[in-house]
C-alpha cells in the first residue's frame, strides 16, 4: 500500500468520529441524553429543536458516509450560524466564548464538503455500482 493510500483511510476516520460526537450533540437536544443541553430537552419547533434534528439525523448520514458532500454543507453552515448567534457574542476569541467546538466542526464539515468522505463511506459503495 503506497502513503497516499491511507490519507483515504484517514479521511474517512475523521468523518466517522466527527459524527459520532455530532450525533451526541443532537441526541442531547432532542432526547435529553448525556445530559441533555442546558440540564433537557429542546422545545419542538424551536431552533434548539431544529439543530437537534441537523445534527442527529445529518450527523448519522455523515457517519454512513451517505450523500456526504451536501449534508456536510449544510452542517457547516448551521455550526457557522451556532457559532455566531450563541458564541461570538459572549466574546471574539473562542477559548473565551466556548465556541472551539462548533468552530471544529463547521470546518471539518468544510473539509468534508472539498475532500469527499474517503473510501468507507456508503457513497463510495454506491458510486462503484453506477
Amino acid at each position: 500500500m503506497r502513503k497516499g493510500d491511507w490519507q483515504g483511510y484517514a479521511r474517512s476516520i475523521l468523518r466517522i468520529v466527527a459524527a459520532l460526537l455530532f450525533v451526541c450533540h443532537g441526541c442531547q437536544k432532542l432526547f435529553g441524553m448525556f445530559g441533555g443541553a442546558r440540564g433537557g430537552m429542546a422545545h419542538a419547533w424551536s431552533q434548539a429543536w431544529v439543530a437537534g434534528i441537523l445534527e442527529t439525523f445529518g450527523g448519522a448520514l455523515i457517519l454512513m458516509g451517505l450523500f456526504t458532500r451536501p449534508v456536510a454543507f449544510l452542517l457547516c453552515g448551521e455550526m457557522a450560524v451556532a457559532y455566531f448567534q450563541i458564541h461570538y457574542p459572549r466574546n471574539f476569541w473562542p477559548i473565551r466564548n466556548m465556541g472551539e467546538t462548533p468552530v471544529l466542526f463547521c470546518f471539518i464539515f468544510l473539509y468534508l464538503v472539498t475532500a469527499g468522505p474517503g473510501p468507507l463511506s456508503l457513497d463510495r459503495s454506491l458510486r462503484k455500482r453506477e
